[in-house]
């Protein structure tokens, strides 16, 4: 049966009536020049320093320089961006800045600096994002740092300690060690509650493959990602990639977790951003880098802290690492990256051909969180250590000379020689604080100064040894107590004194 006339007519009024026109108004600009991973674009008028704008083929770059007549754009996510993208190629606002993804999902993962997986493990099952440029949290928001970051190193436990929620600075000149001293602290996070998180900027991509291979050995993919932006990365990925891992470390901090993020190393990172700086025609200023690049890490920087108790007593520690060219510490981004840092960690060229290992320069070297981030019983054995060793490498440059030496300054150099053999440490080796305090107990309490200096690092390796098979329950108190009291004392003081006669009567 047909529709009548005026039922055709009220039919098409209401559809009418239901049609709303909708007008979407994208702002556009043109590509006017591209090289370099660098594009320009004229357009874009009310385009954001930061955002991200989409290129044809679902290329992506950032904005970074906003000019009268046109916007440098960086370009990511795609091996050869000069050829993929060409003049008169259109370019579009998408309203976002980068963001990356972040939670659980990441633990055990290799992702690259846009957080896309690359270890061949699949997607990642997270629906959470987090931008990578962030406000770093203000001090209401923080709280002192006084819970300790165990590295695991006997030298840096017991007198550069390092607090959960500080920066402390890794510098020193290439294969000194630094990376190495990184890997033992992730390592030693093992059944802590620290979220680690390795980022390597400029590496070789064997280095990065190196490094995810060591900490699977030693079952510390189980809570660790590695960002990777490879030597092989573009400059704009490398600039991206810190921001990216620290932004994967702060929902950790937010989530009142813990967290440890390492930059390996922020030498390359400066270099990247100074290529893109110099690409992007920004003004040359010392060494041709810009103006901003003491902000370039300040601002990345200044996000690890240790939030209060409202926010859930999270913290995001930091350890940058800086390489110095021939021990020079006075150079332009190794003093930016210091008087960022809460300490430094300064590794010796000449201490590590001789064979001390890490090679940590204790003059240069400071924690200004210091005993705050150390127990007690490490604060009462570590009081004379750089004491010690410094007047240790005092009476060794005086001794030089060739001078007569009296009974006391024998002594002082004899009981030098065993602490600097004490705090010798193989790669990969971290050793629980509480065998870190008994053994430099027996250094700094005289224990070792009738021992052989070519037998000091046996006898420390024996004594461990008799702890962990026949005193486990003396290094459980020290550990649970975390105080060295009079009845821990003279405890300690028999079982050394007993080992040491047997030691003596083995040799």
């Amino acid at each position: 049966m047909g529709l009548k006339p005026e039922e055709v007519t009220s039919i098409i009024k209401k559809e009418l009536e239901k049609y709303r026109t909708r007008i979407r108004v994208e702002s556009i600009g043109t590509v006017i020049q591209v090289g370099d991973t660098i594009a320009r674009a004229y357009g874009l008028d009310d385009v954001m320093v930061g955002e991200l704008v989409q290129f044809p083929n679902n290329i992506m770059g950032m904005v970074l320089n906003l000019e009268e007549d046109s916007v440098g754009i960086v370009i990511f996510g795609t091996d050869n961006p000069d050829q993929a993208i060409r003049e008169g190629d259109i370019v579009k606002r998408t309203g976002k800045i980068i963001q990356v993804p972040v939670g659980e999902a990441l633990v055990g993962r290799v992702v690259s600096a846009l957080g896309k997986p690359i270890d061949g493990k699949g997607p990642l099952n997270t629906d959470k994002f987090r931008a990578i440029e962030a406000e770093a949290p203000n001090v209401v928001h923080r709280q002192p740092v006084n819970e300790s970051l165990e590295t695991g190193i006997k030298a840096i436990d017991s007198m550069i300690p390092i607090g959960r929620g500080q920066r402390e600075l890794l510098i020193g000149d290439r294969q000194t060690g630094k990376t190495a001293i990184a890997i033992d602290t992730i390592i030693n996070q093992k059944g802590k509650g620290v979220y680690c998180i390795y980022v390597g900027i400029g590496q070789k991509m064997s280095s990065i493959v190196a490094v995810a291979e060591t900490l699977e050995k030693y079952g510390a993919m189980e809570y660790t990602t590695i960002v990777s932006s490879s030597s092989r990365a573009s400059a704009s990925l490398q600039y991206i990639a810190p921001y990216s891992a620290c932004a994967i470390g702060e929902e950790f901090m937010y989530s009142g977790k813990h967290a440890l993020v390492v930059y390996d190393d922020l030498s390359k990172h400066a270099q990247a951003y100074r290529q893109l700086s110099l690409l992007l025609r920004r003004p040359p200023g010392r060494e041709a880098y810009p103006g901003d690049v003491f902000y370039l890490h300040a601002r990345l920087l200044e996000r690890a802290a240790k939030l209060n108790d409202e926010l859930g007593a999270g913290s995001l520690t930091a350890i940058p690492i800086i390489e110095t060219q021939a021990g020079d510490i006075t150079s332009y981004i190794p003093t930016n990256v210091i008087s960022i840092t809460d300490g430094q960690i300064y590794l010796e060229n000449d201490l590590f051909y001789a064979g001390v290992r890490p090679a940590i320069n204790v003059g240069l070297s400071v924690s200004r969180v210091g005993g705050k981030a150390q127990s007690k019983a490490m604060r009462q054995v570590a009081g004379k250590l750089r004491l010690d060793l410094a007047q240790y490498r005092e009476l060794v440059s005086f001794t030089q000379f060739g001078t007569e030496l009296d009974k006391t300054t024998q002594s002082q150099l004899s009981r030098g020689e065993r602490v600097v053999e004490i705090l010798k440490q193989g790669q990969f080796k971290p050793m629980p604080i509480a065998k870190q305090v008994m053994i430099i107990y027996c250094a700094t309490s005289g224990f070792l100064d009738d021992i052989e200096i070519n037998r000091i690092k046996e006898f420390e390796t024996s004594f461990l040894k008799y702890i962990s098979e026949y005193q486990r329950g003396l290094e459980k108190e020290i550990s649970e107590i975390k105080e060295l009291t009079k009845d821990l004392i003279d405890k300690l003081d028999s079982v050394i004194i007993s080992f040491k006669d047997n030691f003596k009567k083995s040799s």
